[in-house]
């Protein structure tokens, strides 16, 4: 009989293996893009609580552009490699978000092909969805700084 404050071994590895360490993103404003709450292996949840310094009118209505990057922020740390970049988007903005809000943003890495990752992302506010996309990533060889994207203005 196993002691009820005891767990199985098998019950240790599994939570071993589900806690998972950031690799991406790491310098991220967290106060603007959120506070990861659950990562798991291909699935992140951010959590985002809407502030006075992201509102647009007196009305405090929320820019889209704090919950497109709570998305982004969310898409990154699902697909979690070091050098992962956002390609493209397709998303949908379907209710506000005011002031005081919290946001729960789900992302999950739906498609792998080779450095190639799109992930499905939504976001919450209590039962009501606000946001839907679809993110576009790729993971370069060295950072996308790093890389060589332009002819150098010499060889010309």
């Amino acid at each position: 009989m196993i002691p009820q404050n005891k767990q199985k071994p098998e019950e240790e590895t599994q939570q071993k293996e589900e806690k998972v360490i950031l690799e991406t993103h790491t310098l991220i404003n967290r106060y603007l893009c959120g506070e990861i709450i659950t990562h798991k292996k291909g699935y992140v949840e951010v959590e985002l609580t809407t502030e006075n310094d992201m509102v647009v009118d007196d009305m405090g209505l929320i820019h889209g552009g704090f919950i497109f990057g709570a998305a982004d922020f969310a898409a990154m740390a699902a697909v979690n490699e070091k050098n992962v970049v956002l390609v493209a988007s397709n998303c949908q903005f379907l209710a506000p978000a005011k002031v005081g809000d919290v946001v729960l943003v789900k992302a999950q890495v739906r498609h792998k092909e080779g450095r190639k990752r799109n992930v499905q992302v939504k976001a919450f506010i209590g039962d009501i969805k606000i946001f839907e996309g679809e993110f576009m990533t790729v993971i370069t060889e060295k950072h996308v700084l790093k890389l060589k994207l332009y002819e150098e203005e010499d060889n010309k």
